[in-house]
């Protein structure tokens, strides 16, 4: 299995040869079979790759996420068919009515707040935490009470300070930013290689946002990130907590008994939504995870 994040941080050119991801400097050649790989991030916009390259990327479903001049994840490169059977795929996921949507995402929010009060946990905010789980037991079918919200609120509260506010120009915020959008990417990956859409959400609806499905995936694991700010970008975010979050995907969680690297889980986890929401497996089987 694809178990890489390739990091390029300095001006080259990419190309394709013999199966291999080849990296040309100036004063040095690198390569990496594309089987290893299961994303690359480029941190520099002078990085030059072959067209042959970028099709063969798709063909191997290996998700490549473009960073801006402020080396903030701006754009991602997926496949256009992400399965043989998409045409299929996305009409299961027009039909998903809105009773069985409701359950999955009902999974989905129990779990992020169980995720939520574990990280106040082992930070010592032991009340907290205890509040967030009885907030996770109220959560009711689609979130009618909006359970989510209010355990977001006392959660970033609690962790980061009353003060604290998601709209800061602040370390803590740019790194959230980051691994939030690496994050997103790793979900998109997964949701496109089965053959969905990512535009159609089970919550996230905006008529602007093209990842509302994904970002619905994705709520559990935004902890994770969480807790990585909180321990490495209190003062500064630089080069060194951009690539801790870049390589989220080989942190690794236990997951149904066994350790897993983070980019299975959420393989595994997503593909147990969508059976779920195809009504193959009840919601109540969707597991959750242990950082």
């Amino acid at each position: 299995m694809a178990f890489r994040t390739v990091f390029i941080e300095s001006r080259c050119r990419c190309s394709y040869q013999g199966g291999y991801l080849v990296v040309r400097k100036t004063d040095d050649t690198k390569k990496i079979h594309l089987s290893e790989i299961s994303s690359i991030i480029l941190q520099n916009t002078q990085v030059y790759l072959s067209a042959y390259l970028l099709a063969e990327l798709a063909k191997c479903k290996i998700s490549l996420v473009v960073a801006d001049e402020k080396c903030n994840p701006i754009g991602q490169y997926l496949p256009l068919y992400g399965a043989h059977n998409a045409s299929k795929r996305v009409a299961e996921q027009l039909s998903w009515g809105e009773p069985i949507k409701k359950r999955v995402w009902q999974q989905v929010v129990k779990e992020k707040i169980r995720q939520q009060a574990r990280v106040l946990e082992e930070k010592g905010l032991v009340e907290a935490a205890r509040r967030l789980y009885a907030s996770r037991d109220e959560v009711k079918s689609g979130d009618t009470t909006n359970r989510e919200a209010h355990a977001a609120r006392a959660y970033f509260a609690t962790l980061f300070g009353r003060d604290f506010s998601r709209d800061e120009d602040i370390p803590v915020n740019a790194a959230l930013n980051y691994g939030y959008a690496v994050l997103l990417s790793m979900v998109n990956r997964e949701v496109v290689s089965r053959g969905y859409l990512t535009q159609c959400g089970i919550c996230h609806r905006s008529e602007y946002n093209q990842f509302n499905f994904s970002c619905d995936l994705m709520e559990p694991f935004r902890p994770i990130v969480d807790r990585l700010a909180y321990e490495y970008a209190q003062e500064l975010f630089d080069q060194d907590v951009r690539r801790l979050l870049g390589d989220l995907g080989n942190r690794v969680v236990t997951y149904k008994g066994g350790s897993y690297r983070l980019h299975s889980v959420v393989s595994l986890f997503v593909q147990d939504c969508l059976a779920a929401l195809n009504k193959n497996v009840a919601p109540s089987k969707i597991e959750g995870f242990e950082q």
